[in-house]
C-alpha cells in the first residue's frame, strides 16, 4: 500500500492554530501538517495532534463564551486560522441540547436525558461540522475542488459549503440513496455521481482518484483531508458539556457510520479534561448500530478486537459502512469508558422514531432512530444507569429519511361538518 498524498503548496508555515503536527494512531510517529492521511511508517492513521500549552484555562474559558454561536466559539481548539469566523462558510453548530423529560418518562431514565438535536444545522445534520473543518484545510491547502464519498448527508454538506466559499464541488454517491439525500445533495449546482455499488465500493473509487492525475487539485474531505475533517466531531463534545454548565455527561449514546464522531468525542471530552475546563470524572460512551450493518456491535459482543466487514442491509442508509475505518477505535473506547456498543432492527429503528417524535417533537432521521432504539434497549439490558446523566445524539433531519416512516398519515378523513367530526370519534 503506498502512502497517498496531495500536496498543492510547499508552504510549511500554514495557519492552522494550535495545530502543530500530524500523529499516528499507531505508532506515533508524527509529520508537518499536510493533506496526508496515512502514516509512512506503519500505514495507520493519521490525526491532528495539538499544542495548547499557551492556554490560561479561565481566560480560554471566557475566550470561548464570548465566542460566535457556532463551531468558530471553539476555533482556539481546532485546526483552523484565527480569523475564520470572518471567511464565508456556513457557520454550524451550537445546536439545541433538549432537556427530554416526556422521553426521559417514557424510557424510565430518572437522572436527565438530553437529545443533542444536530438536525439544526444548515444541511441539518451533522457532517455541516466536519466539512466546515475540511473546508479550511483546502482554503490553506489551495485546492480548488471540494470532494466526497458520501453515504448522502455528508454529500450535501460539501456541496452547500463549496457553494458558499466559492469551491468547485464534485461528490460520489451510492446510486440507491433515498431521493431526498439526492435533491439535497444536487441543488447546490455540484455535481452529483452515483457509483453503482454501495458506500464501500464509493469509498475505494475515491482513494483511486485521489492517485490519479485526475484528481489533482482536488481536496476529499473524509480521505485526504481526513484528519481536519474528523476533528469537527469534536465540536459536539464540546458544545454538550458547556450547554450543561462546563459539565461532562455521565453516559452518551452516539450512532457509528465509519466510527469517526464516536472517537472524536471522546477525543474532545479528554481535551477538555486536560485544558481543566471539567472536570475529571468518569464518564461511559455507547455506540449505536443497525442490525443490518453492524459489524462493531458485533466484534464488541464477542470480544473480538478485529472488526470484520459487512455488506450493509439496513433502512439507516447513513450509517451504512460496512468497512468502518474507526471501528477499532471505537472499540477501544467503549471497553476503555465501560461502555458498549448496541445494534437495532429496522422495526426498532423506525418505532424509536416515532417515540422520539412523540415525546419531545423531534423528528429523526434514521440515524437518529439508532441511537434512540439502542437506548431503550441499553436500558433494557441493564447496561445504561437511568439514574445517571443520559446524552443521546440526533445527527440528522427526518425529512431526509421519510421512507423510513411512509405509513405514518392521516388520522382520519371527514366531511366538514361537526356531525362528520363526532362520527370519526374525534370529539
Amino acid at each position: 500500500m503506498a502512502v497517498q498524498t496531495v500536496a498543492t503548496t510547499s508552504d510549511s508555515t500554514v495557519d492552522l492554530g494550535p495545530a502543530a503536527a500530524l500523529s499516528c494512531r499507531e505508532c506515533g510517529h508524527r509529520v508537518p501538517l499536510g493533506p496526508v492521511f496515512a502514516c509512512e511508517e506503519c500505514f495507520g492513521p493519521l490525526e491532528i495532534a495539538y499544542d495548547f500549552s499557551a492556554y490560561d484555562t479561565e481566560e480560554l474559558r471566557r475566550r470561548i463564551e464570548a465566542g460566535p454561536a457556532s463551531i468558530w466559539r471553539y476555533a482556539p481548539l481546532l485546526p483552523v486560522p484565527a480569523d475564520v469566523a470572518g471567511k464565508p462558510n456556513l457557520n454550524p453548530g451550537w445546536t439545541k441540547l433538549v432537556k427530554a423529560d416526556n422521553l426521559a418518562r417514557e424510557l424510565g431514565v430518572t437522572g436527565g436525558l438530553y437529545v443533542k438535536d444536530d438536525s439544526g444545522n444548515p444541511t441539518h445534520s451533522f457532517k455541516d461540522r466536519v466539512v466546515a473543518q475540511a473546508l479550511e484545510a483546502a482554503r490553506a491547502f489551495g485546492f480548488t475542488t471540494l470532494s466526497c464519498s458520501s453515504t448522502g448527508n455528508l454529500a450535501g454538506a460539501v456541496g452547500a459549503a463549496a457553494a458558499r466559499a466559492g469551491f468547485r464541488s464534485c461528490v460520489f454517491i451510492p446510486h440507491d440513496l433515498e431521493q431526498g439525500k439526492v435533491v439535497m445533495a444536487a441543488v447546490y449546482g455540484g455535481e452529483l455521481v452515483g457509483i453503482e455499488g454501495n458506500y464501500d465500493d464509493v469509498n475505494r473509487f475515491c482513494s483511486e482518484l485521489i492517485g490519479d492525475p485526475a484528481g489533482e487539485g482536488w481536496g476529499f474531505v473524509n480521505v485526504n483531508l481526513r484528519p481536519y475533517y474528523a476533528e469537527g466531531s469534536k465540536t459536539l463534545a464540546y458544545e454538550i458539556c458547556e450547554q450543561l454548565g462546563w459539565r461532562l455527561p455521565d453516559q452518551i449514546v452516539i450512532p457509528i457510520a465509519s466510527g469517526s464522531q464516536l472517537t472524536k468525542i471522546d477525543k474532545g471530552l479528554q481535551e477538555l479534561i486536560k485544558l481543566g475546563l471539567v472536570e475529571d470524572r468518569p464518564y461511559k460512551i455507547f455506540g449505536a448500530q443497525a442490525e443490518g450493518c453492524s459489524p462493531v456491535s458485533t466484534a464488541f459482543k464477542a470480544g473480538h478486537d478485529v472488526v470484520r466487514p459487512q455488506k450493509p442491509d439496513t433502512i439507516a442508509k447513513s450509517l451504512a459502512i460496512g468497512n468502518p475505518a474507526d471501528g477499532p477505535y471505537v472499540l477501544d473506547v467503549a471497553r476503555r469508558t465501560g461502555g458498549a456498543v448496541e445494534d437495532v432492527t429496522d422495526a426498532e429503528i423506525v418505532d424509536a422514531i416515532r417515540l422520539l417524535a412523540r415525546t419531545e417533537g423531534i423528528f429523526a432521521e434514521t440515524a437518529g432512530g439508532v441511537t434512540v432504539g439502542v437506548t431503550r434497549k441499553l436500558l433494557a439490558e441493564g447496561l445504561l444507569d437511568p439514574a445517571k446523566t443520559t446524552v443521546v445524539l440526533n445527527t440528522g433531519d427526518g425529512l431526509k429519511t421519510l421512507d423510513a416512516v411512509a405509513g405514518t398519515g392521516l388520522t382520519a378523513t371527514i366531511r366538514p361538518t361537526l356531525d362528520s367530526f363526532r362520527e370519526a370519534g374525534l370529539a
